[in-house]
């Protein structure tokens, strides 16, 4: 969360009651090391660092697999430490790591973009931008601070001075305990036509090989479940349910890795009032070439849709 982004389709965002607008599924993710811990996080017996309020839901987020079409290959290129080039067909995908840049543009000049800085040991600033062909669809502007065992966020999303229109988004995280985590998020959304906030709370208490997650307020509920069975299989169960759409949906995602045949295999089983899709993907390592391939299938059985994809990642 902390993304308006995300506010419309995102991980936890399907509550969002002000847009409608779909955004890539993509562009919630942010670079590994924007969530890790902070240097300062002491492991003397003092409460760590909560994270980020957006990275919640992340340990059950990751088990999913993602949703492939067609065809496609990915070559990846570093051309230095601090900078990388992803190419495909559909897509340019670019990144920087001092400060972090990302940008994604695809065929249709559509572009997603984030920089990411850090200000100081604990201050971290965030700019994202969202184009769809010409026009302007996203900007926001994030600020956060992460202190011993808290994390604060302030997010200002699509100001308007000629439209009187703006979002801001407030996070909050402390860490109770060493497993267990308390926080919420306060959304405010002004314009010409409709003015209205919510406050959604949130907690999430996790052990060495599990994790819970609740957030619950006035637009719905979103609660997920990880557990790491052993090295090679990991599962994860998600429901959300929206007070807007009248709508919930549940979710299981499973994990299992096969390093022996370079392999990790990942399904998923979804459920809703309109959805029932059920399908998996196959990712293996071609050693020793520098290349996975990729293979996924999806069926839509309410919607009497499949959907095949193949694809290859090179680098």
């Amino acid at each position: 969360m902390g993304s308006v982004l995300a506010l419309s389709s995102g991980p936890g965002h399907q509550n969002w009651p002000f847009s409608t607008d779909p955004s890539p599924s993509r562009w919630d993710n942010h670079p590994a090391h924007w969530d890790s811990p902070p240097r300062w996080e002491r492991r003397d017996g003092r409460l760590p660092n909560p994270g980020s309020f957006h990275s919640l839901h992340r340990s059950c987020k990751d088990v999913f697999p993602q949703q492939i079409e067609g065809v496609k290959m990915i070559i990846n290129k570093t051309l230095s430490s601090f900078f990388k080039v992803t190419l495909s067909p559909t897509l340019i995908y670019i990144q920087s790591d001092a400060p972090a840049l990302i940008g994604e543009m695809d065929s249709s000049g559509s572009l997603n973009a984030h920089a990411l800085l850090h200000l100081s040991e604990r201050v971290r600033a965030r700019t994202v931008f969202q184009t769809q062909q010409s026009q302007f669809v996203t900007w926001q502007f994030e600020t956060e601070y992460r202190g011993n065992d808290f994390t604060a966020a302030v997010t200002v999303a699509n100001p308007d001075v000629l439209r009187e229109s703006v979002i801001l988004v407030a996070h909050f995280l402390q860490s109770v305990s060493s497993g267990l985590v308390l926080g919420g998020e306060l959304v405010y959304h002004r314009g010409r036509a409709e003015e209205g906030g919510i406050l959604t709370l949130a907690g999430q208490y996790s052990r060495p090989n599990w994790v819970a997650t609740l957030n619950a307020g006035k637009g719905g509920a979103h609660a997920s479940y990880y557990h790491r069975a052993n090295k090679q299989i990991q599962v994860g169960v998600e429901f959300e349910a929206s007070t807007r759409t009248q709508e919930t949906t549940t979710s299981f995602g499973y994990q299992m890795e096969l390093p022996e045949a370079n392999m990790v295999f990942r399904g998923k089983f979804l459920s809703n009032v309109i959805r029932c899709i059920i399908g998996g993907v196959l990712e293996k390592r071609l050693t020793p070439l520098p290349a996975t391939l990729i293979m996924g299938a999806f069926v839509n059985h309410r919607g009497d849709k499949l959907q095949v994809g193949l694809g290859v990642h090179v680098g």
